[in-house]
């Protein structure tokens, strides 16, 4: 019978595939030079996304998609089991304004999570916003929310459909109703108060029908005062002469002094510059702390007396808090208060008069207590190897709260109580979940150039080691973003079917501070790949799983990396999944904000920065005759960060020139961006993405579905 199912799959797979006929994509006789290189673009009119005939290409390739996908008899059972997983209460941490705390509260399935408030921990919940009531598919979501020092109005930040732009409303918190006004084209915005008013930042109105996809330049930082309206805001600063930075202001919690960061990264400098103004000063012009953006990162943390404790990697790779007097603000005058360690500061932040500092040390946090003059008081003791976040709060709270979560520790909410070092359990999650029937290990492998890479396995506690276990192997490398332990119900389902789940610590991103971030970056890019195929190569030779049985994914620069090994080494790989991927790497600057990524790639504006890129860019070395893996790319119609037209142009030159058995397709989403603009959506594209995988596997789950949920999903 396993045999008579076995050939049943192995043959409706074979058919599936060869039935597979693409639509016919234009090509243009486009070629451009670079530095005395000619490449072609055949598909560039695909970067006019919203144009008809881009529409019309996309429908098309939907089309093919979901007839593919619906084909696939246990599709809908993924998606179930994702719901039961996925149902189940998630809490945010709370967030104290005056006598009120709030938090957000998601049931189980709602496609948004809603917020409340209450007054002290022990008041009774009273509903505050509910964003599903925003737009009628549950698009649009709840981006941003900021209140006054005093409590007396919150800005409310929309974003409609995932895109990174947001309009903000202003919100009376005693009535709870919406005043008259409202703000646009804002983007790479914090919201910091002052008064009756608040900063933020914004663009120019882009032009009309390319608001998702022009390059945006001319960042600019305002003053709005409630109850004005916009055209009405004080122009705070703008920087005409260099259009490509961001630029961003904030205040010290009792709103005396105002920061302004700015960055330079559009020419290839990956740090900050900070400005400051004190409001009770007469000019209120801002002063030089760090003149001009370079290498080096300068973060606020708190003001100590007229005095600013900084968290910077200036002069310390692995990060250190500094004391700047903003009177000698000069380098050789700064005071260390915690000196760097082997370890790198992940996140430094400060609550009742103290410090809290996360470190990493090997992907896992360790949170410690210091006083504002850099004495090391206690350890906060974390209740496993995990990641832990949160610890912020004001000058005059009495206790801080924070998250604790690993791949199979749910979140937790802790409340730490700053005068005793004692944490207690304030929220527990609970879901239909048994973490001791999953293990976790963490193995640190070889690259090519043999330097130790992390890596953590999780997996079902009694599987076995003989190269069939479908395997899915995870990676980002880059931007120096780490990849942390984190929980996820909807992993839950591919572990509950035998399946491993691999996440590879890639050089690239901050796990080992600033050396492991430059490591993985511009020139030395090729170490991310090599990092994850020596992943690969390593879970092969250890029988966890062989080429047949693996899988890759990742998303953004996880997409790119995806794609780059896909070409460099589709061998290795059954199945791949470039999510919303930066594909075309010689025209990535030029759309939206990608300029801000120039720090972290180079530019082929640059002739030596060409031919790096030129010689990975996923787009520019797919090759005729390899056998590439089975591939669904997937991107989304709203995503203004990385443009749709990289996956586009990605998937039309695949299928043009991959004539081979293995499906190659893409998944588009409609009314998302860079992320699922709801619940309903992620898990959707969850199920399409296990579907896809287990298919061409040739593989079937099997699932055990609870009785009697009396939730019903969406």
């Amino acid at each position: 019978m396993k045999k008579l199912l076995f050939l049943f799959l192995f043959f409706g797979v074979a058919l599936l595939q060869a039935q597979l006929q693409y639509p016919e994509t234009k090509k243009q006789d486009l070629v451009e030079d670079y530095h005395g290189t000619s490449v072609a673009d055949p598909y560039r009119w695909m970067e006019d996304d919203w144009s008809e005939e881009t529409k019309q290409w996309v429908t098309e390739q939907n089309k093919l998609t979901f007839s593919y996908l619906d084909k696939i008899t246990y599709r809908a059972d993924w998606l179930k089991r994702l719901e039961e997983l996925s149902n189940y209460p998630r809490y945010s941490s709370p967030s104290r304004n005056n006598e009120y705390y709030y938090y957000s509260l998601n049931d189980g399935l709602q496609n948004q999570s809603v917020l409340y408030r209450q007054k002290g921990l022990d008041g009774k919940s009273e509903l505050v916003l509910d964003p599903n009531k925003f737009s009628a598919d549950g698009t649009t979501s709840l981006a941003t929310f900021s209140l006054s020092k005093n409590g007396k109005y919150a800005v409310v930040g929309k974003s409609s459909g995932g895109s990174d732009w947001r309009t903000f409303f202003v919100m009376d918190m005693t009535t709870l109703k919406y005043l008259d006004d409202s703000l646009s084209w804002i983007k790479v915005s914090g919201v910091s108060w002052q008064g009756d008013g608040f900063f933020y930042s914004r663009y120019p109105a882009p032009e009309k029908g390319k608001e998702l996809s022009t390059k945006n330049e001319n960042h600019q930082v305002f003053y709005h005062k409630v109850g004005t309206a916009q055209h009405e805001d004080v122009l705070v600063y703008e920087d005409r002469n260099n259009p490509q930075r961001f630029h961003g202001v904030f205040t010290s919690e009792d709103e005396r002094y105002v920061f302004l960061t700015i960055t330079d990264r559009g020419k290839g400098k990956n740090g900050n510059a900070l400005w400051y103004y004190d409001s009770k000063s007469a000019g209120r012009e801002f002063k030089p702390l760090i003149p001009e953006a370079g290498e080096f990162n300068y973060s606020f943390i708190e003001e100590v007396n007229g005095k600013f404790l900084i968290l910077t990697n200036d002069g310390a790779l692995n990060r250190r808090i500094v004391l700047i007097d903003p009177h000698h603000p000069a380098a050789e005058n700064w005071k260390t208060v915690v000196a760097e360690k082997e370890e790198n500061i992940s996140s430094a932040s400060s609550a009742g008069g103290k410090l809290f500092v996360t470190y990493m040390k090997d992907v896992t946090s360790r949170v410690y207590v210091y006083s504002l003059d850099g004495r090391l008081e206690k350890e906060v003791k974390l209740p496993a190897l995990g990641t832990a976040g949160g610890f912020g709060g004001r000058r005059d709270d009495k206790f801080v709260f924070y998250t604790f979560t690993s791949f199979t520790f749910p979140p937790t909410i802790y409340k730490y109580d700053i005068a005793t070092g004692k944490s207690s359990v304030f929220r527990k999650t609970e879901l239909q979940f048994k973490p001791e029937e999953y293990t976790t290990e963490q193995v640190f492998y070889p690259s090519r150039d043999g330097t130790k890479i992390p890596m953590f396995i999780v997996y079902k506690k009694g599987i076995q080691k003989n190269g069939k276990n479908p395997t899915l192997l995870y990676g980002y490398g880059g931007f120096n973003i780490s990849s942390n332990p984190s929980f996820s119900a909807s992993r839950i389902a591919w572990l509950e079917q035998g399946g491993i789940f691999c996440l590879a610590n890639l050089r690239g991103g901050s796990e080992y501070g600033e050396k492991w971030h430059e490591a993985g970056m511009r020139f030395k890019k090729q170490n991310v790949f090599d990092d994850f195929i020596a992943a690969a190569e390593y879970l092969i030779d250890k029988k966890y799983t062989s080429a047949d049985y693996l899988a890759i994914q990742g998303g953004s620069n996880g997409g790119l990396l995806v794609g780059a090994v896909m070409n460099q080494r589709p061998e290795l790989f059954r199945v791949a999944i470039p999510q919303v991927g930066v594909m075309d790497m010689l025209r990535f600057h030029k759309f939206t904000i990608g300029w801000n990524w120039i720090a972290e790639y180079g530019s082929s504006d640059n002739p030596d920065d060409f031919k790096n890129l030129y010689a990975y860019s996923p787009l520019h070395n797919i090759r005729p005759g390899l056998k590439y893996p089975a591939t669904l790319i997937t991107t989304a119609d709203h995503d203004d960060r990385v443009v749709p037209a990289h996956s586009f142009k990605y998937a039309a030159t695949l299928q043009q020139h991959y004539k081979g058995p293995n499906p190659v397709l893409i998944r588009i989403d409609v009314n998302s961006g860079h992320g699922a603009s709801n619940l309903k959506k992620g898990l959707e594209t969850t199920a399409d993405i296990y579907s896809f995988i287990f298919y061409n596997m040739n593989l079937k789950p099997k699932f055990n579905f609870e009785q009697g949920t009396d939730k019903k999903p969406f």
